[in-house]
């Protein structure tokens, strides 16, 4: 079965004091899943062909310096599939010189992909 991509939702997070990029990527993610209401999960949960725990999900998550960004914390936040996270350069800095601070602001997209059978679903 082709994987279709069932599920595409965004979101941003931020963390305002502490220049911590994960915290602020896993508020994005979380700010992306609470805009989500998929039912689409109750109606696909009654064909024995339709495993969510075999949904593919990717993260892409914009930040100013992805390589502060711990993926495997960031795809901790998911509850259902197989998580895969990749942090690149995006989001932005907010930088208070007068206070020597830096607010980070990332940004998330996820995407999730199911297996579902040729013909049954369309898309």
């Amino acid at each position: 079965m082709p994987l279709k991509r069932i599920i595409l939702e965004m979101g941003t997070g931020n963390d305002l004091y502490g220049e911590d990029y994960t915290k602020a990527a896993k508020r994005a993610v979380q700010d992306a899943l609470h805009h989500s209401s998929i039912i689409l999960f109750r109606s696909l949960a009654k064909d024995p062909a339709i495993d969510r725990k075999r949904m593919v999900v990717k993260v892409a998550i914009g930040v100013q310096k992805p390589d502060l960004v711990d993926c495997d914390a960031v795809a901790s936040e998911l509850p259902h599939g197989k998580v895969s996270v990749v942090a690149e350069v995006g989001g932005l800095n907010v930088v208070d010189e007068e206070n020597d601070t830096v607010s980070v602001i990332a940004t998330a997209g996820i995407s999730a992909y199911l297996d579902l059978p040729e013909g049954k679903y369309t898309l």
